[in-house]
């Protein structure tokens, strides 16, 4: 709108943002393709196979944190959009711009992590960009990673294919990234000894893929938590979420923090985190293999899709009450991904 100027909580994962997108993105670039808002593009076959292409923009302060750093990040967060819609991450690119000052050897750090992180998730680094501002012109560096991957079979993983009586899985503890790069800025005086979750969730995700035929949705929780992932889920569907309280697993430490602090742990940021929407028939293979693997030991199902309250996210608290769950405007803390 003329007039209107972008906040910094545009950039948030909140509604805020959900709606700049829905409202300028996709009507001006007018693509099919994009209007879906999938965490990747599902692009024409080619020789038999589904493309899946993905691209994400990264800026974290600070640029190490424990658990992680910028360049990890970046290689996780795009292996993790591609692999949550079926697809096998195989190629990524690399573009940094970089303040002019930052001493080489952090430079070198962060190309090492991401080098490392791309060995473990299992893709190649083929192309990328670099660029220098003035000083002042960005906070140390930004990356940008496009990555593609592949779908060899049918995959019938989407939103149209959520059905009443699904169950809904998370693979472990939720806020562990955002608490991280809290604690990490030591703005409140914190000292959390908290690990970001940053992880590639590929390996995971292809074991639970081989061990059930009826996953319907996957998305990893990132910007905005699980609150904002369940509502961008159910928005403008017929059916409802119901999530339970008490089986959203949450570390005691991050929930102090969050008491302290007035956050809400539904919000905050994760990076090794999956929400598995499947059959009820499902679940228990899904929660087996999840279990077996590093990054699902305490996978649980945190809730169940239903007929009722339609485009609504709502949660059975700990004292037997409902409340709606919605999504924030802006976001608790900015900067963590």
């Amino acid at each position: 709108m003329e007039g209107e100027k972008i906040l910094l909580s545009y950039g948030s994962g909140g509604r805020y943002m959900h709606n700049l997108i829905r409202n300028t993105f996709v009507p001006i670039f007018n693509s099919p393709i994009l209007k879906k808002l999938d965490d990747s593009a599902i692009l024409k076959k080619l020789a038999g196979k589904e493309v899946c292409f993905t691209t994400d923009s990264y800026t974290v302060e600070p640029i190490f944190f424990p658990g992680g750093d910028i360049g990890r990040l970046a290689i996780c967060g795009t292996v993790n959009d591609i692999a949550v819609m079926g697809a096998k991450p195989l190629f990524l690119s690399c573009g940094l711009i970089v303040e002019e000052g930052l001493e080489v050897k952090t430079l070198e750090m962060i190309v090492q992590s991401m080098a490392t992180t791309a060995k473990k998730a299992g893709v190649e680094i083929v192309t990328g960009d670099f660029k220098v501002v003035e000083k002042g012109k960005v906070d140390k560096i930004f990356i940008n990673t496009s990555g593609i991957g592949i779908r060899t079979k049918r995959i019938r993983v989407g939103e149209n294919f959520i059905k009443s009586g699904d169950r809904i899985i998370i693979n472990g503890n939720i806020g562990d990234h955002e608490i991280a790069v809290l604690s990490a800025r030591k703005q409140f005086g914190i000292s959390a000894n908290i690990k970001s979750d940053c992880a590639p969730l590929n390996g995971l995700i292809e074991d639970i893929m081989k061990a059930a035929d009826n996953i319907h949705f996957m998305r990893d929780p990132t910007r905005g938590g699980i609150a904002t992932t369940l509502n961008e889920i159910v928005e403008g569907q017929r059916f409802g979420l119901l999530i339970e309280e008490e089986r959203i697993p949450v570390s005691q430490k991050v929930r102090s923090i969050c008491e302290i602090l007035g956050f809400d742990p539904l919000y905050l940021a994760n990076e090794g985190k999956v929400i598995v929407i499947c059959g009820k028939d499902d679940a228990g293979k899904v929660l087996s293999v999840m279990k077996r693997h590093p990054l699902g030991k305490r996978a649980t199902v945190i809730g169940e899709v239903i007929k009722e309250d339609a485009g609504k996210v709502v949660m059975k608290t700990v004292t037997g009450s409902y409340r709606i769950v919605d999504m924030l405007s802006g976001s608790q803390l900015p900067r963590i991904c």
